[in-house]
């Protein structure tokens, strides 16, 4: 039995989640999986209607999962930060969600804005660290509304979070066909922490000889992503380059309609989730791309050990994208619910409708 706890929240979120759940349950009946669903209600509704943003109950709940399958924060008539911090960011920590990993692929038959990109030239995966740098909240104001004020946020960097983070993006660049690895960094100006990301990315990769190891600047990996993106395999970066990065890897392979996430933690509780935001213009129009949440089920899967069945729906995704005449959200030709029920089909052995 697999505990999934769905959390939709706000926005098109319970749209979308509501097709990954669809799928999940065709890939149940597939391969003959045990999932459990608990649905919980967390976002801006529920925080306008009670105050509450993330009750301890809950969170105690939660630890008890076996995944955690998330669709979107964010209401207007809530200050910026108070969701994306409260749930978030807070879950990342107290469920000790240590990796953020982003698969980044171009499908047969998806346009990307690149000119002349084939699908073989974009199959990449970025491992991002998830609790540490830039977001960790630490900073502040001085002199704060004054023409002298000062603000100020603190970037976290330890030897400890980056190791693990690093060593996990080397075992899966060694289990790749290319084995190859970049680590992202800015050690040329950012010379602290930066200085013993690359420190520690070195002396790991010693550890790995069959990997091929290299470093890029921010600056430069962006440009060349977009001018060569085949000469990358395995990125490894810290928590706000990887935000960056993965949104610049969700337009290469097509938009952010298909763009999925996993904020893993490999010993305990990981939530999977589409990286867009609740599209709140397509609120109710069913014209929503639910196939990034549909892709976050997926990677669900294959992390709680069912990695035939998440491979399925990777390949269920893949096959009902090209079709689409566009993964943009109101330019797919064909319903939200229609996109799922064409993966569920998919996933079931049906075809893609």
């Amino acid at each position: 039995m697999t505990r999934i706890a769905v959390i939709p929240g706000d926005g098109t979120g319970p749209e979308v989640v509501a097709e990954a759940l669809k799928v999940l349950e065709a890939a149940a009946g597939r391969f003959d999986l045990e999932l459990e669903f608990t649905h919980y209600e967390l976002g801006g509704e529920r925080y306008l209607r009670t105050g509450e943003v993330l009750p301890e109950a809950v969170l105690d709940e939660l630890r008890l999962a076996d995944a955690v399958l998330f669709g979107a924060i964010g209401h207007p008539d809530v200050k910026p930060g108070v969701l994306e911090r409260g749930i978030i960011l807070r879950l990342r920590h107290e469920l000790g969600q240590y990796l953020n990993l982003r698969p980044i692929k171009l499908h047969p038959g998806v346009t990307s804005p690149l000119r002349d990109v084939r699908p073989e030239d974009v199959d990449m995966v970025v491992v991002r660290e998830n609790t540490e740098g830039l977001y960790t909240g630490g900073g502040g104001f001085a002199h704060y509304g004054t023409p002298q004020e000062v603000a100020t946020e603190l970037s976290v960097n330890t030897r400890f979070a980056i190791e693990r983070c690093v060593r996990f993006a080397f075992d899966l660049a060694a289990g790749r066909p290319r084995r190859t690895i970049t680590l992202c960094g800015k050690s040329n100006v950012l010379v602290h922490g930066h200085d013993l990301w690359d420190r520690v990315f070195r002396e790991v990769a010693a550890e790995y000889p069959g990997v091929t190891a290299g470093y890029a600047n921010v600056d430069a990996l962006c440009l060349w992503m977009v001018e060569s993106p085949q000469r990358y395999d395995v990125i490894v970066t810290d928590n706000m380059f990887g935000d960056i990065v993965t949104d610049l890897g969700a337009a290469i392979q097509g938009g952010l309609g298909i763009a999925a996430g996993a904020n893993l933690n490999p010993e305990g509780v990981s939530m999977f989730e589409p990286i867009g935001g609740t599209a709140p213009d397509f609120v109710g129009t069913g014209t929503i791309n639910p196939l990034a949440a549909i892709g976050a089920a997926g990677l669900l899967l294959t992390h709680s050990g069912e990695p035939e069945a998440g491979a399925a729906v990777e390949a269920a995704v893949a096959r009902v994208a090209g079709r689409l005449p566009s993964l943009r959200a109101g330019e797919m030709g064909a319903a939200t619910a229609e996109v799922g029920g064409m993966v569920a089909a998919a996933v079931a052995g049906g075809g893609a409708g």
